[in-house]
């Protein structure tokens, strides 16, 4: 899909505002020093939150999109906050999403500590000024205990924005206590015989597992990762250029572990994990179907978690998005993961999405309520 020119202010910037300490940059290469640093501390938080993902994100999914922003707001020469966004063009005018897509797991702007709200109002002003009459605004997935969170809703609503949250997943994670040999001690006995069986039956069938994580292994390694993804059940990747890029990224920066397991010099399961700055995450996982038998997704599971815990000492383990059951076997806290919404009622249509908004939640409201009167 080609993007839609945006408006001539919209076509105007190039790392530069008409609102006083407001400035957009349309990609990562662009960023100045100071940008540059602010988002390597945001990244000890969370790989999302800095330059390579980013970056990664940008050039795979968005290459061509004339929406990409990521907007920087100062007070005098003090760095505040880092917005990344993306705006599409509808038939009735903006709407403004932040820049994250099915792959992003947790979205946040980067905020310093003691922003106030009230220093993110001039954002909101260089999004009207080159965004004019903007219908929405959807930033999601969020969390909603980091501070972000609440100074970004209050920013909103003195902006004269109407502002709601919604639920987007849930995320289930390991704070870690111990070593692998604890852990496993404390996981139900089903699991624990699981890996003891299939272990000694993929071992007499002639499979080995690995993990895989420097550059120069990656050509082969992505080579393999996509034959399991190709055989397994998963649907095609519609940008089919982000997982290696993931891969490439993070296996230069020493954060990747890919585990393979092979049978008969042939990779019949993946696992991608990112392992940074104490905690280790888990993007993706396939199997060959015609070996489920030998259930090396779990063996792969056990051998990644217990480099994990045991080598990379990482204090928290996190299966990201949803609530699939088999992901209590190996987790044991349930976060919850939300969006927010914000219309604008200076725009026609954002006056009649934030009708529909309010519409929608009277209805569920109803519902709840004459389900608990009626059990």
């Amino acid at each position: 899909m080609h993007p839609i020119p945006l408006s001539p202010v919209a076509r105007s910037l190039n790392g530069d505002s008409p609102v006083p300490g407001v400035v957009a940059y349309r990609h990562p290469s662009a960023f100045p020093a100071d940008v540059l640093l602010f988002l390597e501390r945001a990244e000890r938080r969370n790989v999302e939150f800095g330059l390579p993902w980013y970056r990664n994100l940008v050039n795979t999914v968005y290459p061509d999109h004339e929406g990409i922003r990521f907007y920087v707001v100062r007070r005098d020469a003090a760095l505040l906050a880092v917005l990344p966004l993306r705006a599409e063009r509808t038939a009735t005018g903006w709407n403004l999403h932040s820049l994250s897509n099915f792959y992003t797991t947790l979205y946040e702007p980067v905020f310093e500590a003691g922003v106030a709200p009230t220093d993110l109002v001039p954002l909101v002003s260089a999004l009207r000024r080159e965004f004019p009459g903007f219908d929405s605004l959807m930033l999601a997935p969020m969390d909603v205990s980091a501070p972000a969170w609440s100074i970004l809703l209050a920013a909103l609503r003195l902006s004269g924005l109407v502002a709601f949250d919604y639920f987007t997943h849930g995320n289930w994670v390991l704070p870690v206590t111990g070593g692998w040999a604890s852990y496993l001690a404390e996981r139900d006995g089903q699991l624990r015989s699981t890996i003891k069986r299939m272990d000694k039956k993929f071992a007499a069938a002639g499979g080995r597992l690995e993990i895989l994580r420097t550059i120069e292994a990656m050509p082969a390694a992505i080579a393999a990762y996509e034959t399991v993804y190709r055989a397994s059940w998963k649907k095609p990747e519609p940008f089919p250029d982000f997982i290696p890029g993931l891969m490439q990224t993070y296996a230069a920066s020493g954060a990747l572990r890919l585990g393979l397991a092979w049978l008969d010099g042939q990779p019949i399961a993946a696992q991608l994990w990112i392992v940074a700055h104490g905690r280790a995450v888990i993007y993706k996982l396939a199997y060959h179907e015609d070996f489920k038998a030998y259930s090396t997704g779990t063996l792969l599971t056990a051998r990644l978690m217990e480099q994990a815990l045991d080598i990379d000492q990482v204090c928290e383990v996190d299966y990201l998005v949803g609530d699939d059951p088999y992901k209590t076997a190996w987790m044991t806290l349930r976060r919850e993961r939300r969006g927010i919404v914000a219309y604008n009622p200076r725009s026609l249509h954002g006056l009649r999405g934030l009708g529909y908004e309010c519409l929608g939640r009277l209805v569920k409201m109803a519902r709840q309520r004459w389900k608990l009167l009626a059990s």
